[in-house]
């Protein structure tokens, strides 16, 4: 599967315990998390508290964000956000 590749599949706008509800609740945008979810640098990772696969890394608006997502499809590879946040700095301190 490769996710630079996927489409991107996002809730409808008026559902308000949906996807695209939800990152703009974390103050993003969806274009933010497509560019995070679809890019090559991206670090791919599994969440701790749900494990589903994620990937870290900075939107093309210079923001380092976190998303959280689930396969939907594999062929197509469909990918659908579930969140996507800032992670708290002092949750990464040394």
């Amino acid at each position: 599967m490769r996710r630079t590749d996927a489409l991107v599949a996002w809730d409808d706008e008026d559902d308000l315990s949906g996807n695209l509800h939800h990152v703009r609740e974390h103050g993003l945008s969806p274009d933010e998390v497509e560019s995070v979810l679809l890019a090559d640098d991206a670090v791919e990772r599994t969440s701790r508290s749900s494990g589903r696969p994620l990937v870290a890394g900075f939107t093309f608006t210079g923001r380092w964000i976190v998303v959280v997502y689930e396969v939907v499809a594999a062929d197509p590879v469909i990918l659908r956000p579930v969140t996507a946040y800032e992670p708290d700095p002092k949750d990464h301190a040394s």
